[in-house]
């Protein structure tokens, strides 16, 4: 865990960047008040594992800042990343007592935990939270099959193309911004960070991104600063519609 404070994290919850779309997005003011006694803020560097898969977990939380991949190790050594953790996604499961993934920072982080136990009990004496955890989890799952698709069916133009828009339109929504037209973003993830997910080589990613920034697509400023000049062109791209296709 890192030593330097968290002032660039508000401590108020109604200050909170995420708040809007957190666990705790539809709690009244005294269920905040609640959970305040419960929760605490943890710091992690690049590259540092969160959770090992297997171990006993003892807190829950939401990602505030940064982005986390979750990962399987496979008998034989491999690692399969399957999943990506963004501002607001909920780390942990009430009633589980080990972690089913591997969670790993791929950026600097800061969660909001909450102690484990005490969330328990909590949730199941407030509706409002385990009404929205209900939500996350259900578009958790809808993620998951369509990116069932993405690994398994799209070619490697789609998959990088499918990936921009998830980061866009997840952007977008952290901001209260239209999911429409012109969109700008920092890309979280480094190019071998994408190949790795997408199961491509760092040289395809690169050559793909490359291809859709030559047609337009896309505009890079460096490698991580992308605008996307019409947000539905990169649908088209990635083999979705124009009502979205993935889940923020």
């Amino acid at each position: 865990m890192l030593n330097q404070t968290l002032t660039a994290v508000p401590r108020d919850c109604e200050d909170c960047p995420i708040r809007h779309r957190a666990v705790c997005a539809r709690c009244e003011a005294d269920e905040l008040e609640q959970l305040d006694k419960i929760k605490y803020y943890r710091s992690f560097e690049a590259g540092q594992t969160i959770i090992w898969s297997g171990d006993q977990m003892d807190f829950v939380g939401s990602v505030v800042k940064g982005i986390a991949t979750l990962t399987q190790t496979m008998e034989d050594g491999r690692t399969q990343m399957v999943g990506l953790l963004l501002p607001s996604d909920f780390v942990g499961r009430p009633g589980r007592g080990s972690a089913a993934y591997n969670v790993v920072a791929t950026t600097d982080m800061v969660m909001c935990c909450f102690r484990k136990k005490p969330f328990e009990v909590m949730m199941s004496q407030t509706p409002h939270i385990a009404q929205r955890l209900l939500e996350m989890t259900l578009d958790e799952l809808d993620a998951a099959r369509e990116w069932m698709l993405v690994l398994g069916r799209k070619t490697a133009r789609e998959k990088i193309a499918s990936l921009l828009s998830i980061i866009a339109r997840r952007n977008a929504t952290l901001n209260l911004a239209d999911v429409t037209g012109s969109m700008v973003f920092d890309l979280p993830l480094t190019r071998e960070a994408m190949a790795d997910y997408l199961g491509l080589t760092l040289e395809t990613v690169s050559r793909q991104i490359s291809s859709l920034k030559k047609d337009g697509i896309i505009q890079l400023e460096g490698k991580r600063h992308v605008t996307v000049p019409d947000f539905d062109r990169l649908l088209a791209e990635a083999g979705d519609d124009s009502d979205g296709g993935m889940l923020a």
